[in-house]
């Protein structure tokens, strides 16, 4: 786990470069989205990196799940998509965590 705030067995951003580029499989989070790192973690992955991206805020993104990730090796996309707007908007008017919000569906983009 390579953390911008590294915790006991977390590995610090500074180690990046040469743990990524040794993967032979990456997942990175659509946190990465939302703090701005997914350059530098992009960049180190070689063409044989199976690259994934999993997360509740990959949806997030400015690009949701969207195929254009794939043009920088991305192999997969997972999220979330509202598909009830009435029933998800109570859920987080009521304090839900993304996990407990109702009226979303999970899902999986993968590249051909």
């Amino acid at each position: 786990m390579i953390e911008k705030n590294p915790r006991k067995d977390d590995f610090s951003e500074d180690e990046t470069e040469r743990l990524i580029s040794r993967a032979d499989v990456a997942s990175i989070t659509g946190t990465s989205m939302t703090n701005h790192t997914v350059p530098a973690l992009l960049r180190p992955c070689g063409p044989k990196t199976l690259l994934l991206m999993p997360g509740d805020t990959v949806h997030l993104s400015p690009v949701p799940l969207s195929p254009v990730l794939f043009d920088d090796g991305v192999h997969a996309l997972s999220g979330a998509q509202v598909v009830d707007d009435d029933l998800a908007l109570r859920c987080v008017s009521q304090g839900a965590t993304f996990r407990q919000i109702e009226g979303t569906k999970r899902l999986t983009m993968v590249r051909s």
